[in-house]
Parts: structure tokens; C-alpha cells; sequence
């Protein structure tokens, strides 16, 4: 599989106003759109893998499961340990039960759903839970349970007919989540069904690319697409706030900008030699540690002080994170 830096540079883009949100930023008050877009990389990147071993014919579905848990597991049950003793010492009682229930939970892929059961994500008392950040993990994971079994049988129709169906789950998962925003908030924000358009997303854009559609478009249309899909992000991020609706009709911006960027930009962009840059590379390719530590670095962190964190103390925070 060809490697294209730029995604790890667009993982850089992703990581970067998540952190800044937990941190507290009012300029990165759209910064969760992040997650967002590592869903789209997610579903891109996994779909390709998938269609490269099915059609050497080399993918099984027990090595398949084996990479994703000594992609995820390593990191997320040394953090979720190393976190346990601080826990012990700065919680209260009640939130040490909550903790403890939120291990569990991290460790079977249900945090979404615990998450979902105890309090909104936006609420002052989500952003004291130290684990709140894995229910994205979550949500890919149980994705990730069912869809190689699909893909293994659907690949074997007509690509017209394959696409057509995820576009039909894509559409229905999209107003479900659209709906939900405005009805069950809660429920919109952690579940599979109300997240999983913005992975198949990312699933059509690997099949599309997987026959070669992306390779005649002319170099005006790439330029102009890629930017637009950055701008799209930045958009987002910058004016999304707590009251935006999420995921809804509204988070098809970033969705889309992301979608841009992995289909127009290539080699010959400036937005593909700006996310190529190695600082950028360089974070993406550590984006998946500093969100796992991001969160209970800023939790425990606001649990001690409970007050707004000033500069210095967020920079301090920032630095360590990434360190």
C-alpha cells in the first residue's frame, strides 16, 4: 500500500484542535471536528488495506483483528494503567466508582456507550473524566467488528451495486444522526449508527479511488479542491461551538473538506506539499498517543485546580502531552 504522507500530515490537522479544545481555547471552539475527520482518514486507510489483501488474495479476517488490537490495545491499556494510580489520588470517591466503571469499559469497547449513560460530552463534568476520549476508539472498533465480514461477501457484486449500497447506509446514518442532533443529543454523539456515515465516508473514497478515477482530474480542479477542503476544516473548527449540533447535516463541512483533501491532493499540490511538510508528518505520526494522553492530562489537571486553566498552565500541559 502506498504510503501518502499528507494523510499523516491531515492526522496532525485532526489531533492538533482536539487538544486545543480540551484545553479550553475559545478560538478552537469547533476543535472536536477533529474526531471527525480522524473518522474519515480511519475508514479511507482501513478500506484500503482491506481491498489490496482481498484482491491479492492474502486478507483474513483473524490476522485483520490481530492488527487492530496491537494497533490500539498497546497504548490505550498503558495509558488507562498509568492513569489508575492518579485516579486513586485525586478523585473522589464517586468519581473513583466512575473511573473504575469507565476502565471496564474502555477495555471491552463500550466507553461510548458508558459515556452515553453518564453525562453529555459537552457537559462540565465530561471534560473531568479522564477517559471521555475513548469513545471514539469505540465507535471504530465496533465498526470495525462488522465491517471486514461485509466487505468479505459484498465484494464479490457488481462495484456499482457495492457502491450504491454504502451510499444507501451512508444517506440513512446521516439523517438518523441529523435527526438525533435535535432529538437525543446524547445518543447522536456516541453511537455507532449516528457516526458510522462519516467511516463509510471514508469506505467509499478508497473504493473510488481503488479504480484509478482520481488520476484525470486536471491540476486547476486539484489545487482548488484540495484548499477548499482545508478551508472547509478550518471553518469548523474556528466557529462550530457547544451548541452546534453534532453529528449532524453541519458536520457534513468538515466530512466533506476531509474527503477533498484525501481525493484531490496529490503530489502536485500545494496543499499536498504543506501537509507533507515533516513537522506536520512528525505529529501525525504520533496523532493517535497524544490523543490518547491529551484527555487525562487536562482532566486531572481541571479536577485539582476546578477552575479555567490560565496560558501558562495550558502550554505547560500542551508540552508534556506531546512529549
Amino acid at each position: 500500500m502506498t504510503y501518502r504522507p499528507e494523510i499523516d500530515g491531515l492526522r496532525a490537522i485532526a489531533v492538533v484542535p482536539v487538544i486545543l479544545f480540551h484545553a479550553g481555547l475559545v478560538t478552537f471552539s469547533g476543535g472536536y471536528v477533529g474526531v471527525d475527520v480522524f473518522f474519515v482518514i480511519s475508514g479511507y486507510l482501513i478500506t484500503r488495506l482491506i481491498i489490496n489483501e482481498i484482491k491479492a488474495g492474502t486478507f483474513s479476517l483473524l490476522r485483520f483483528y490481530q492488527r487492530r488490537a496491537r494497533r490500539i490495545l498497546p497504548a490505550m491499556l498503558f495509558v488507562s494503567v498509568v492513569c489508575l494510580p492518579f485516579a486513586m489520588v485525586i478523585l473522589l470517591p464517586q468519581d473513583m466508582a466512575n473511573f473504575g466503571k469507565s476502565l471496564i469499559a474502555v477495555v471491552t469497547f463500550s466507553s461510548n456507550f458508558f459515556f452515553w449513560t453518564e453525562s453529555g460530552y459537552f457537559s462540565p463534568t465530561s471534560e473531568l473524566a479522564p477517559l471521555l476520549h475513548t469513545w471514539s476508539l469505540a465507535v471504530e472498533e465496533q465498526f470495525y467488528i462488522l465491517f471486514p465480514l461485509f466487505m468479505v461477501i459484498a465484494w464479490k457484486l457488481p462495484k456499482s451495486f457495492l457502491f450504491a449500497i454504502l451510499v444507501a447506509i451512508l444517506v440513512g446514518s446521516l439523517f438518523l444522526s441529523h435527526w438525533a442532533a435535535y432529538n437525543r443529543p446524547e445518543l447522536a454523539f456516541y453511537w455507532l449508527p449516528t457516526r458510522g456515515w462519516e467511516i463509510i465516508c471514508g469506505v467509499l473514497i478508497a473504493i473510488y479511488m481503488d479504480h484509478g478515477n482520481n488520476r484525470s482530474f486536471p491540476k486547476l480542479l486539484c489545487e482548488t479542491a484540495a484548499f477548499s477542503g482545508l478551508l472547509l476544516i478550518i471553518y469548523s473548527v474556528a466557529t462550530f461551538n457547544h451548541d452546534t449540533p453534532t453529528p449532524s447535516l453541519h458536520t457534513v463541512l468538515p466530512i466533506t473538506g476531509t474527503a477533498l483533501i484525501i481525493l484531490f491532493a496529490n503530489e502536485a499540490t500545494f496543499i499536498n506539499k504543506m501537509l507533507s511538510h515533516k513537522s506536520l508528518v512528525g505529529i501525525g505520526l504520533i496523532s493517535y498517543s497524544a490523543y490518547l494522553w491529551h484527555q487525562p492530562i487536562f482532566a486531572f489537571t481541571k479536577y485539582i485546580y476546578r477552575t479555567e486553566l490560565n496560558i501558562f498552565i495550558i502550554l505547560l500541559l500542551i508540552l508534556i502531552t506531546f512529549a
